[in-house]
């Protein structure tokens, strides 16, 4: 008798989703530097899970072949994830240029009230060209790849690898917080998260005009 759960299906598509988000990117930067001051870690961990878990069933049931074929929206999304990386990455550079510590970060003009840090986690997942190509078209395609009972096996595989890195580097994230109290660290780490930010923005349009 054969065992209802094909976990060999269900482990192909976490390994396969762990690949794309363990990369280092805005959405990662943004929930570790959430971690590391421990500002709502909780909901940012899980907005940022939910969002790729939501992206992820989206994509696996057939929607990244539509998205994919779409001008407008590739061209929307480009232009608004752009946009939006940049001007995160001037306040991280903003942030770089006044030294602060661990304890002083409370006040260094990120999001600090739960419906800020909410709304610029989903921004973070909604507004990143490249969230929809890891999750909606590449996920998407390769899911939809397996027949059909297989793929909400290969989604929830996928969707688990979201769930354990998420929360795994916004608490993780405090296990480095004693060599945050250095201003110079926050300087550097801020200094970083705003070249990644531009550095994405930057590759999502020269990639864009360039296909």
């Amino acid at each position: 008798m054969s065992f209802p759960l094909d976990f060999s299906v269900i482990f192909r598509g976490f390994v396969l989703s762990a690949t794309l988000i363990v990369a280092i990117g805005a959405q990662n930067a943004f929930v570790l530097r959430q971690g590391l001051t421990r500002r709502h870690v909780f909901a940012t961990a899980l907005v940022c899970a939910m969002s790729d878990a939501f992206l992820i069933s989206v994509g696996v049931a057939g929607a990244g072949a539509f998205f994919a074929s779409s001008p407008l929206l590739t061209t929307i999304a480009t232009w608004g994830g752009a946009i939006f990386l940049f001007v995160y990455g001037l306040r991280s550079f903003w942030s770089a240029l006044r030294p602060n510590s661990l304890e002083a970060a409370q006040g260094d003009g990120q999001p600090q009230t739960l419906r800020s840090t909410i709304l610029a986690a989903l921004a973070f997942s909604y507004l990143n060209p490249h969230v929809y190509l890891d999750t909606v078209v590449l996920l998407g395609s390769i899911g939809a790849g397996f027949s059909a009972a297989e793929r909400p096996l290969f989604a929830l595989g996928a969707m688990s690898a979201s769930f354990v890195w998420f929360f795994g580097l916004a608490y993780g994230a405090a296990w480095l917080a004693p060599l945050f109290r250095r201003p110079i660290v926050w300087q550097i780490l801020d200094g970083l998260i705003g070249l990644i930010m531009w550095a994405i923005a930057a590759s999502l349009l020269i990639d864009f005009y360039a296909g």
